[in-house]
């Protein structure tokens, strides 16, 4: 049984129609004002205000937590349970602030997002290269507890005619999150698409991609390298750079994990890889881009392949975020260990 918290309101009825979302509890649009901060629902989830966003939702177990924010549509962190740090960067210039869909200025408020891929079709689909669609980034997105989940359900993109459903839950007991995005293909013309995670993360020691098939010569495992980033690598299963800070750098690879080392923690990206899949960007399943100058962040980015979506068409990506503390020194050592486990 799910529960409406109606937080932002940006989804339309027959939008939350169309994803199917069981309303059969719903609580009035004053109801998520009686939802105080601290406020507890069955599901693990806690109303809380997050640096100035009071709509914020806490989905914790024994182990991990996530904040969720309805109003911008992000996931805005992921840590250990009771931590006031995780590795997911967070722009501090943009805490509390809401995005303006109409802007040609991008919101980059940090944080788990989708978008539509590839990005080289948005001048053709959505009139603009830049920012992102505004139904997948730029409008407040609905919030529903449903057990131990919380979905978020964005307003339908006019350009795209894609509406986008996001569930997040936490393993029990285990410091696991899983997220699978939806996209449903509600209006307009048929349209080819694929679902684009990108998880932008704080200045690591390092990044690595693991490739799918470490028995294929090396050329073949990088897709898209438009200069060696800093501290780069490149190995039969395994690739390795770290951020540079001169300039920006984005590197794409056939592989279904990406991982995060910082100084005290490592985050490990899983999505699984459709083998005989079409994967936009010159086939990349996985992306890495490092960001210069003095926002200092990453992002790991796993794409789904391309499909062909018309009115009713579904699609959706799991992804799966695991936390661990580090225990070597040596970060090849480390995600090494992480693999293993």
């Amino acid at each position: 049984m799910a529960t409406h918290l109606t937080i932002s309101g940006a989804a339309s009825g027959l939008w939350t129609a169309l994803l199917g979302l069981t309303l059969a509890c719903p609580m009035k649009s004053a109801a998520a004002s009686s939802m105080e901060p601290g406020a507890a629902h069955p599901g693990n989830v806690i109303r809380i205000d997050y640096h100035g966003w009071t709509d914020a939702l806490l989905l914790r177990n024994s182990v991990v937590e996530a904040v969720i924010v309805p109003s911008i549509g992000r996931v805005m962190q992921f840590r250990f349970a009771g931590s006031q740090e995780g590795p997911f960067w967070e722009n501090d210039k943009l805490l509390g602030t809401k995005p303006d869909a109409e802007s040609t200025d991008w919101a980059n408020f940090g944080g788990d997002k989708a978008w539509p891929a590839p990005q080289a079709n948005w001048p053709q689909i959505a009139s603009r290269g830049w920012p992102p669609p505004g139904g997948f980034d730029g409008l407040p997105q609905e919030a529903v507890v449903e057990g131990p989940a919380v979905i978020l359900v964005s307003p339908v993109d006019p350009s795209f005619g894609i509406g986008m459903r996001r569930r997040i839950e936490l393993r029990p007991g285990q410091p696991v999150m899983t997220i699978t995005t939806r996209y449903e293909k509600a209006s307009g013309p048929p349209v080819e698409v694929s679902v684009w995670i990108i998880t932008q993360l704080k200045n690591p020691v390092t990044t690595q991609a693991i490739f799918a098939d470490p028995q294929l010569p090396r050329e073949t495992e990088v897709r898209q390298l438009n200069e060696s980033p800093a501290a780069f690598q490149l190995e039969r299963g395994r690739l390795t750079l770290a951020r540079d800070p001169d300039w920006n750098h984005k590197i794409g690879v056939r592989s279904a994990t990406l991982v995060w080392i910082g100084e005290k923690e490592i985050l490990r990206i899983d999505s699984p890889l459709v083998a005989d899949g079409k994967y936009p960007d010159n086939g990349s399943s996985a992306e890495i881009y490092t960001n210069a100058g003095p926002l200092a962040y990453v992002e790991l980015e796993m794409l789904g392949p391309l499909e062909k979506m018309a009115i009713g068409d579904k699609i959706e990506r799991v992804s799966t975020y695991t936390l661990k503390q580090r225990a070597e020194n040596d970060p090849a050592t480390e995600s090494k260990r992480s693999l293993e486990r």
